[in-house]
């Protein structure tokens, strides 16, 4: 129980250095090992803002926290910080991991236990609710097909997941590849 007291301790010391940095504090993770802690700060990109968590932000976001958990001192003993982001693999959960998701594969666990699959296509601010286009399996090498897009409440959602869109990749034509940059 230690180690939430002192999550929810360097969520508040970070929450406005984080803010102040332009970004989301996603989460707060902490794990101890004998004497010594790892500090696992999740960062991501206001639902307004338009560009993407890249190295830079992240490194000049690592410093801020470094720097604000030193000087707060929350942290006893040695620890490693680790911040970077959710990851692909990490449940979309908050309306803005929708936003970020619009154009990509997912699957929705609803509330009822029942599941979506398809396409994320908007995100509606007005009546907090997603859509999804449905996507049906094509049979014997036939490309799928798209069902009528499907409007779920954002409260109806228990998580959702982006899934891995290997569309449009196949097999790699091996004269063509290695003819790619010769001149005719």
């Amino acid at each position: 129980m230690a180690a939430a007291a002192d999550a929810g301790r360097v969520r508040e010391v970070l929450e406005p250095v984080v803010v102040a940095q332009g970004l989301v504090l996603d989460g707060v993770e902490i794990h101890r090992a004998g004497a010594r802690s790892t500090v696992i700060i999740s960062l991501d990109v206001p639902e307004d803002d338009e560009g993407e968590l890249d190295l830079e932000r992240v490194a000049d976001a690592t410093h801020a926290v470094s720097d604000a958990l030193d000087a707060a001192d929350v942290i006893a003993g040695h620890y490693t910080l680790e911040v970077g982001s959710r990851g692909l693999s990490r449940p979309l959960t908050e309306r803005r991991h929708f936003v970020r998701a619009i154009g990509r594969s997912v699957t929705v666990r609803l509330a009822d236990a029942s599941t979506l699959a398809g396409r994320l296509v908007e995100v509606d601010r007005d009546d907090e609710a997603i859509v999804v286009v449905p996507v049906k399996p094509g049979l014997k090498g036939r490309r799928p097909t798209l069902g009528e897009p499907v409007r779920v409440a954002l409260s109806d959602v228990r998580d959702a997941h982006v899934e891995v869109d290997l569309t449009g990749l196949g097999p790699v034509d091996d004269e063509a590849g290695a003819d790619a940059g010769q001149e005719s």
